[in-house]
C-alpha cells in the first residue's frame, strides 16, 4: 500500500439522500438549520443538501419553499460545498424538459447555493445529461458525471469504462458511481474501481446504499484501489435503506494514510441531534431498517423503499409490497433492463405495483411506461417486451433522437401559465417542474398550519402516514350543525369542526400536513330521462390529475376522459362505451378510489 498521505474525502448525505431512504424525505428545513453550522466546521468534502425527491416533497407535503431552503442552508453553511442530485433533462422531475429550462434550472441553483451539481441518467442515456453539464459549468459549478450502477444481462466493467471516458469528454470533474440500490458487491467494486483509476485521471465517488448490507465491504475495497471520495450518513440516519455510517469510516481510517482528518467527537454531537430529529418522523419510517438481500433481485434503490411503502399504505395495499417487488425485476425485465433511479425506478415500480393491484399484468399502462416504451426518456438498454411494445405502440413510432430535440421552449409559455401566481422566475421553475402541485403551494405557502388542540392522549400507533390521521372515536359537542374531531397529523393533534347541517357538508379536512386549497364540490349527477346512464369508473386509487371531457360531448369507445395521478405517475381513464358526456362526476384534485364513477355517458 502507498504510505504517502492521501485522505479520503467523505460527502455527508443527512440532509438529502440519508432521510430521503428512511423518511420518505419528510425532513423539514427547521431540524437542519439548528445543526448547520456544525455540519459545515466538520471538513466535510461537500454536503449533499438538496435536489432528488426533495424538491417534490417540500412543496407537496412541506409546505416550504425548496429554492429557500437551499438559500438558508447555504446562508448557514458557507465554507462547505453544497451538492445537489440532478436529473440531467428531467433536473427535479419525472419527464424531460426544454433545454432552456434545463439551462435557466441550473443557473438558478448555482445561484441559490449549489456549488457541486451530480448529473445522471435513469437509462444512462448521456445524451440526457449534455445540457446539464454544459450549464453547469458554464456557471462555475463542478459537475459530477455519474455511471447509475445496475446488473443486468447487458450491463458489465467494459460498457461502464466508456461511460467514464464519454462523461470525462463531455466536461465531467469527477465521476461517480452512483449504486442506489445497494447492488454492488466487492467481487465487483474492486476491479471496477482499479479499471477506472487506469482508465480516467479525474477523481472517483462512491455513491452506494447498504440496503443489502455489502456497502462498507465495498468501500474498504474501493478505498483499497484508491478511491477518491465516499458518500456517508451520519450514524443515527445512516444503514438500512440509507448509506454505510460516516464515524464508522472515519474511525477505520484513523491512522492511515486514508485517514479522512475528521473528528470523532465533532461526528458523535451531530449523530445525537439527528437522533432526535429522527423521532419527529416515525410515521414515515421505513421497514426496511435492516439488511435485505433480495434486493438483489429487486434491484429497488434505497430511496424508493420508504415511498413505496407510504404509497402502497396510502392506497390502503401495504399488504402487496412483496407481490410488488417480485413484479419489479419483471417489468425491468419486459422494459429492457433500465437501471432503477428516478425517475424510472418510479416508472417500473408503479407499473409493477398496477400490475398487482389490477390482478392483470398491463391492464393498465401509465403514461410514463409509454412515453418510455416510445423513446421519450431515452434509449433503453436492450430489447422491449415484443406484447408490451405493440400494447403501447401500436401505430406510434419509437424514437431514437435524444427526446428534448423534439421540444421545442418553454419558458415563454410556462411564464404565461404561471400567471400572477408565480411571483418570481424560481416560482415559475418550481411551475415547470410540477405545475398542479406549484399551484396549490403558491396558495398555501407562508401560511401556518391550524392552531394545535389541547393535548390529547397519545394515539396507540404513531405509524399511520399522513394520508391517514387518527380521529377520536366520538365527535366533541360543537355549535348547531357542527361537530368537532380531533385529529392527529405527522403526530400533532388539530381541532377540526365539520359542518353537520342542513345543506352540504362542509369539505373535510385535508390529510396532509399543510393545508391545501379544498377542490370545489362536484356537480351532482343528472339521471337520464330513460335511465340509460353508464358509468365510467376509476381503475386505482388516486386524484383527479385532468379531466379531459365536459358535458355534452360524444365520445367514443377508448376515448381518454380523464387522467389520474397515482404514486406520481399518471394513468389515463379510458371509457368503455361510446355515447354522450351526461354528468362529470368529479372535478381536478378530488381523490378517487377504485371502482369510484368518475363519468356518467347516456
Amino acid at each position: 500500500m502507498n504510505k504517502t498521505p492521501n485522505p479520503l474525502k467523505v460527502t455527508e448525505v443527512v440532509l438529502r439522500d440519508a432521510h430521503q431512504s428512511l423518511l420518505a424525505t419528510r425532513m423539514k428545513t427547521e431540524d437542519m438549520l439548528p445543526i448547520a453550522e456544525k455540519l459545515d466546521a466538520v471538513g466535510y468534502f461537500s454536503l449533499e443538501a438538496w435536489g432528488g425527491a426533495t424538491f417534490d416533497t417540500c412543496i407537496r407535503f412541506l409546505n416550504e419553499d425548496p429554492w429557500e431552503r437551499a438559500r438558508q442552508l447555504k446562508k448557514k453553511i458557507p465554507n462547505t460545498p453544497l451538492q445537489m442530485l440532478l436529473r440531467g433533462q428531467n433536473c427535479v422531475g419525472y419527464r424531460h424538459y426544454a433545454d432552456d429550462i434545463v439551462e435557466r434550472f441550473v443557473k438558478q441553483s448555482y445561484e441559490v447555493g449549489i456549488e457541486i451539481f451530480r448529473i445522471f441518467d435513469a437509462l444512462n442515456d448521456l445524451r440526457n445529461i449534455e445540457v446539464a453539464v454544459k450549464a453547469a459549468k458554464k456557471c462555475g459549478g463542478t459537475v459530477e458525471g455519474c455511471i447509475s450502477y445496475t446488473v443486468s444481462p447487458l450491463h458489465n466493467i467494459e460498457l461502464y469504462l466508456k461511460m467514464a471516458r464519454d462523461l470525462v469528454d463531455m466536461g465531467s470533474d469527477i465521476i461517480c458511481i452512483k449504486d442506489m440500490a445497494g447492488l454492488l458487491t466487492p467481487q465487483m467494486t474492486t476491479p471496477l474501481v482499479r479499471e477506472l483509476k487506469k482508465t480516467i485521471k479525474i477523481p472517483i465517488h462512491l455513491h452506494s446504499h447498504s440496503t443489502t448490507g455489502l456497502a462498507g465491504m465495498n468501500i474498504q475495497c474501493a478505498i483499497d484501489e484508491g478511491l477518491d471520495m465516499v458518500d456517508t450518513a451520519i450514524s443515527t440516519l445512516s444503514m438500512g435503506t440509507s448509506h454505510y455510517a460516516t464515524e464508522c469510516v472515519v474511525a477505520a481510517l484513523q491512522g492511515t494514510p486514508r485517514d479522512t482528518g475528521l473528528d470523532l467527537e465533532a461526528l458523535e454531537e451531530i449523530a445525537d441531534y439527528f437522533k432526535e430529529v429522527r423521532k419527529h418522523y416515525a410515521q414515515f419510517e421505513s421497514n426496511f431498517v435492516g439488511v435485505d438481500i433480495n434486493i438483489l433481485k429487486s434491484q429497488i434503490p434505497g430511496g424508493m423503499i420508504s415511498n413505496m411503502e407510504n404509497q402502497l399504505r396510502d392506497q390502503n395495499a401495504l399488504d402487496k409490497l412483496d407481490e410488488v417487488l417480485e413484479e419489479v425485476p419483471r417489468v425491468r425485465k419486459d422494459l429492457g433492463y433500465p437501471p432503477l433511479v428516478t425517475p424510472s425506478s418510479q416508472i417500473v415500480g408503479s407499473q409493477a405495483t398496477l400490475n398487482v393491484l389490477t390482478g392483470e399484468r398491463y391492464k393498465i399502462i401509465t403514461k410514463e411506461t409509454r412515453e418510455c416504451v416510445l423513446g421519450k426518456y431515452g434509449k433503453l438498454p436492450g430489447e422491449i417486451d415484443p406484447d408490451l411494445l405493440e400494447k403501447v405502440a401500436k401505430d406510434q413510432k419509437v424514437i431514437d433522437c435524444r427526446p428534448a430535440d423534439l421540444l421545442v421552449p418553454e419558458w415563454d409559455s410556462i411564464v404565461e401559465e404561471a400567471g400572477n401566481d408565480a411571483k418570481t422566475d424560481e416560482d415559475r421553475l418550481t411551475y415547470a417542474m410540477f405545475p398542479k402541485v406549484a399551484l396549490s403551494f403558491f396558495q398555501t405557502r407562508g401560511k401556518p398550519l391550524p392552531e394545535a388542540a389541547p393535548p390529547a392522549p397519545a394515539p396507540a400507533s404513531e405509524s399511520a402516514p399522513a394520508a391517514a390521521p387518527k380521529a377520536a372515536p366520538a365527535p366533541a359537542a360543537a355549535a348547531s350543525g357542527s361537530a368537532v374531531y380531533t385529529v392527529t397529523v405527522n403526530g400533532k393533534s388539530y381541532s377540526v369542526q365539520i359542518g353537520t347541517g342542513a345543506g352540504t357538508p362542509a369539505p373535510a379536512p385535508a390529510a396532509a400536513p399543510t393545508p391545501q386549497p379544498a377542490a370545489a364540490p362536484a356537480p351532482a349527477a343528472a339521471p337520464s330521462s330513460n335511465g340509460s346512464n353508464k358509468a365510467v369508473t376509476s381503475p386505482l386509487p388516486g386524484s383527479v390529475f385532468a379531466v379531459k371531457c365536459k358535458v355534452g360531448d360524444q365520445v367514443n369507445e377508448g376515448d381518454t376522459v380523464m387522467i389520474l395521478e397515482s404514486m406520481k405517475m399518471e394513468t389515463e381513464v379510458h371509457t368503455p362505451h361510446s355515447g354522450t358526456v351526461n354528468s362529470i362526476l368529479v372535478q381536478e384534485g378530488a381523490n378517487v378510489q377504485t371502482g369510484d364513477e368518475l363519468i356518467h355517458i347516456s
